[in-house]
């Protein structure tokens, strides 16, 4: 849907309100090229065209609101199907209870953020794949194209935001379950970044045809890449960071925030939206923060809060109705990448965590398994590949006491969930070196 017909659409919508009446109305829409590969070889390509609009009426402090699926290419059907969405809501607005918490966006005026340049053709970055990739039993998806997000009142209130991208998420097989994981993401074409990466992992892949080695259970040192970090992130945003879950104590960190427990001085976390990939407004209309402070120091300093929780605890909002983090940016240490298997000496190397869960989560304790490479280190260097492990361990040693060092360099790692929409959430997160993890399994 281009901006033009977005505005037209919501003014021509918004014209048929009934008196004494408010809305707004929120879309999303996408152009997606997916390109599925196994052995290196494209099996399925096609393209996904979808927008989605979300209408809600407001009639003083009762509201109700009604999804829309448009067409984005005939105005007038565009039009008639969020008029039967507005008609639709007539009875419900008779009946829902006053909400004592509605907040929203009643500001005037027209923001307009397009990235500049055309999205990179994924033919052209498929190209780069299945060239390095010969011989190599790669399976994975690309992901590519534009994407526009679109927020308007009743009050005068325009926004849009249209912006382009591409995420290949990628395994490369060595064999039985064994296989080396990446992702790598971008703006515009990166044939070099792509033949390296794939280069990198052909060269590290007669490591894992090395027999592996069982692991009795047990305290064991660890180096975490960083998207082994990011699976330890997103148990913290798991409410860890909202307001609502801290003031009703629902929060994982609630020992963190009552002064039992201790998270590392070297932890600093910050939500970037300037620097990440999605719109920087919510589906309220609320523009967001460039920044948010949430951990400085090891210190819960700051908290995502919706417009409810806003209006509800009487705070400033900064962020979506979720109070779920999008562009998570943990700030990196100071030891450099290239000598973490030095500093690590003996111990695990764990590139990926997966089923992930809290096993006590008023503690701030997780469970989960290692995945793809995990590896034996000995005196600095890389014996052989070790059988999946299970820990059971506390954010507070993970993140706190047990962290001994994070590497110098952060790495952005796009969300690869495309449940109902490609997402637009991303992590930037170094890799950490921990004094000893609990294996359980």
């Amino acid at each position: 849907m281009e901006r033009e017909h977005f505005e037209a659409l919501t003014r021509a919508v918004l014209d048929r309100l009934p008196p004494g009446e408010d809305a707004t109305i929120h879309l999303r829409g996408e152009r997606s090229e997916f390109v599925r590969l196994n052995h290196g070889k494209i099996r399925q390509a096609g393209t996904v065209t979808q927008e989605q609009g979300l209408l809600r009426r407001i009639r003083g402090d009762r509201h109700a609101s009604a999804g829309v699926t448009l067409g984005g290419r005939d105005l007038h059907d565009d039009v008639d199907r969020f008029v039967t969405a507005m008609h639709g809501l007539d009875d419900v607005l008779d009946v829902v209870p006053p909400d004592p918490h509605l907040r929203w966006c009643q500001e005037e005026g027209t923001t307009v953020e397009v990235q500049q340049g055309g999205p990179a053709p994924a033919e052209s970055i498929i190209t780069s794949v299945v060239e390095h990739s010969a011989g190599l039993d790669l399976v994975g998806l690309l992901t590519a194209g534009p994407l526009w997000t679109g927020f308007a009142s009743s009050r005068g209130l325009q926004r849009w935001d249209e912006r382009h991208g591409w995420l290949l998420d990628f395994s490369v097989v060595q064999g039985a379950d064994r296989a080396i994981k990446s992702t790598l993401a971008g703006t515009e074409p990166a044939p070099d970044t792509i033949a390296a990466r794939i280069e990198e992992i052909r060269s590290e892949l007669p490591l894992l045809a090395i027999p592996p080695r069982r692991l009795e259970p047990g305290r064991y040192r660890a180096w975490l890449a960083p998207a082994a970090v990011a699976g330890l992130l997103g148990m913290v945003k798991r409410g860890g960071l909202s307001r609502r879950a801290t003031e009703t104590a629902q929060s994982p960190l609630m020992r963190l925030i009552r002064g039992e427990c201790a998270l590392s001085e070297q932890l600093t976390i910050t939500e970037d939206t300037a620097g990440g990939w999605g719109p920087a407004f919510t589906s309220d209309g609320f523009a967001l923060p460039d920044r948010v402070p949430l951990i400085e120091g090891g210190e819960l300093v700051g908290t995502l809060t919706s417009p409810r929780s806003a209006q509800e605890y009487g705070v400033p909002g900064n962020s979506g109705p979720g109070e779920y983090p999008n562009a998570l940016v943990m700030q990196p240490g100071t030891l450099p990448t290239s000598e973490a298997l030095a500093a690590l000496g003996t111990g695990l190397w764990i590139s990926n965590l997966w089923y992930l869960n809290f096993s006590d989560r008023p503690a701030g304790r997780i469970t989960g398994m290692t995945r793809f490479t995990t590896l034996w280190v000995e005196d600095g260097r890389v014996v052989c590949p070790v059988e999946v492990l299970r820990f059971d361990d506390t954010l507070y040693h993970l993140l706190g006491a047990g962290l001994e060092h994070l590497s110098d360099t952060a790495e952005l790692l796009p969300s690869t969930v495309h449940f109902e929409r490609r997402s637009t959430a991303s992590d930037r997160v170094p890799g950490a070196l921990i004094d000893a993890i609990t294996f359980t399994l």
